[in-house]
């Protein structure tokens, strides 16, 4: 006997939205159907997945209900009325207390029938609840600042390392007639003070969750910070006091296994965060003696951003088939280049991961090694030890390699073992820190890489930058006269078939109208003509004139392909590619 399937009957703002021919009857079901699995809001999942604006949703919501809709990023929250709920009420519902009169407490939701959101509010609180709406997207956002202020432990935190500091103000003053070795056992001993653990270990949670790559503990005369590196750019986040540095950087050596009594020389650590039962987030650490204390500096290793798809990276897709098709290749030189911060460790271990077949052997000298990747033997490059770039490609070539993976070609022997790998038949994926594609090829000749090498061994060259995101609700258009846009760079032919740019708006300390960040490359392969031109000894003029002449866009063209697709800002463009 077949099985029926029973279809949901659509009613209250789904039913609204599919009769005002905004959403597709079938794909509401899905949708309705994905909330309830899923368990997360239906209204949350449709602007998700970009079926329909928030606007045109909260205004559905308004005609259908009754109740008034209002721009939420106008109202002033107070974090007291946002603790009256809490926290785990107002995820579950997607619902935000804005405001309290009396014995009424007035909640901001997107979809005004959740009943049971409202019902249990009233139930927690024990006040009467009427219900606001706003548009999705900036319920969201005001959401997590709301949270955000109103969770406190930060400031309490702050409170406890004031008073901790005051008491060491005492215990140092204590201490100035005690021995040396007996003022230091007491300041080891203190190491691990409640508050300070605490505090780091906030300043952790806090760079996941806003998904910093680096942590900065700086300390100077009359003040100690920490910033956060989010989307490239540097954010203070913290003023600990300053008679806590010490502490701050011994407790951080502490948790990286490094030498708590050596303050005079740079090292070099690890942390495991274990976050839960099936993730765990590395951390970096490396501290250095500076004029007032010891900074230290935390880069996040995130494994996810190993396993990126080449789709997410940002690649045109005529950049995207060429990058393919080059990494496929039996044999062959393939470089990736940049700045620090540009992305290429990303881009490499995407296309190490691409490679990573059971039929494949595959070895990578690293310094460090960044991100553990299963089924790929990785080698930690350690200079005090002896363990160079060369040593280790010398062994990997007789380790039966298929492709070789190098940090950096750094130097000549790095560089003519790079070759020699080549030559007997591997496939090398490496970096350099070099600004361009034409510029890489005159480095390497600077190194002292013969040309006929260079030109025979190189199969393609990747320079990059990354540019941050706009939010695209967050963004407004910006009219530029055709003069302007020429002059920026932009081609005729894009300027006549119109051109619309964006930037940010409302933009504010905490809120740069920017999220996330994407590439923008150069993808060069190298042809017949340019290897001609490398043997010749052309210079890096002359071989940029060559990729324009067959077209290979250079960085500045493809960040103002991306500003033009409304991806980025043109100020964001020129912050990366103008030197």
């Amino acid at each position: 006997m077949a099985t029926v399937t029973r279809k949901i009957r659509l009613s209250g703002l789904a039913r609204r939205l599919v009769e005002d021919a905004l959403l597709d009857e079938e794909k509401a079901r899905q949708i309705f159907e994905a909330s309830l699995k899923n368990k997360k809001p239906f209204v949350s999942l449709l602007v998700e997945k970009k079926l329909v604006a928030s606007q045109q949703v909260a205004e559905a919501a308004m005609q259908e209900f009754g109740e008034p809709l209002v721009d939420i990023d106008m109202i002033d929250i107070d974090p007291e009325v946002v603790k009256l709920v809490k926290k785990a009420l107002i995820t579950k519902h997607h619902a935000l207390p804005v405001f309290r009169r009396g014995k009424r407490l007035v909640v901001a939701v997107s979809n005004p029938t959740n009943i049971l959101a409202l019902d249990e509010i009233k139930f927690a609180t024990g006040l009467i609840v009427e219900a606001i709406i706003a548009e999705e997207d900036k319920l969201a956002r005001n959401i997590d600042r709301a949270l955000e202020a109103a969770d406190d432990s930060f400031k309490k935190l702050n409170e406890e390392l004031d008073d901790l500091a005051s008491e060491e103000l005492v215990n140092l003053e204590q201490l100035e007639v005690a021995g040396e070795g007996e003022a230091q056992e007491e300041a080891d001993s203190s190491i691990d003070d409640a508050p300070v653990v605490r505090f780091v270990n906030k300043l952790l949670l806090d760079a996941i969750k806003k998904g910093a790559s680096d942590l900065h503990f700086e300390p100077y005369e009359k003040v100690y910070r920490v910033r956060f590196r989010i989307d490239g750019m540097l954010q203070e986040i913290a003023n600990p006091p300053m008679n806590l540095a010490d502490r701050v950087a011994a407790r951080l050596k502490i948790m990286s296994r490094l030498d708590t009594s050596e303050r005079r020389i740079p090292q070099d650590g690890r942390i495991k965060l274990k976050l839960s039962r099936t993730r765990d987030i590395d951390f970096r650490v490396s501290t250095c003696p500076t004029l007032f204390g010891e900074k230290v500096c935390m880069r996040i290793l995130d494994s996810d951003a190993a396993r990126l798809q080449i789709d997410s990276l940002g690649y045109e897709d005529d950049q995207k088939e060429t990058f393919l098709k080059n990494l496929h290749k039996p044999y062959g030189l393939f470089l990736v280049t940049g700045p620090t911060g540009s992305g290429k460790t990303v881009s490499l271990y995407t296309g190490i991961n691409i490679l990573n077949q059971q039929d494949v052997n595959i070895s990578t000298a690293e310094d460090p090694v960044e991100i553990n990747l299963r089924g790929i033997n990785q080698v930690n490059i350690d200079e005090r030890t002896g363990l160079d770039f060369a040593k280790v490609l010398r062994a990997f070539l007789r380790q039966d390699p298929d492709i070789i993976l190098v940090g950096e070609i750094r130097d000549i022997t790095t560089g003519n073992i790079a070759v020699k790998a080549v030559q007997s038949g591997h496939m090398v994926l490496s970096s350099l820190h070099t600004n361009d594609g034409p510029q890489t090829l005159t480095r390497l000749q600077d190194m002292g890489i013969k040309p006929f090498s260079i030109a025979t061994c190189t199969n393609l060259i990747v320079a990059q930058r990354l540019v941050r995101l706009l939010i695209p609700d967050r963004r407004k258009p910006v009219k530029m006269p055709d003069d302007a846009l020429r002059s920026e760079g932009f081609p005729i032919e894009m300027i006549e078939q119109g051109i619309e740019l964006y930037e940010p708006t409302g933009v504010t300390e905490e809120d740069t109208g920017y999220k996330g960040r994407t590439g923008i490359y150069q993808v060069m392969p190298i042809s017949e003509t340019t290897k001609r031109l490398i043997m010749e000894g052309a210079n890096a003029v002359q071989l940029a004139d060559q990729c324009v002449e067959e077209g290979i866009w250079d960085i500045r063209r493809a960040g103002l392909q991306k500003a033009a697709n409304g991806l980025t800002s043109l100020a964001e463009v020129n912050r990366v590619t103008i030197e």
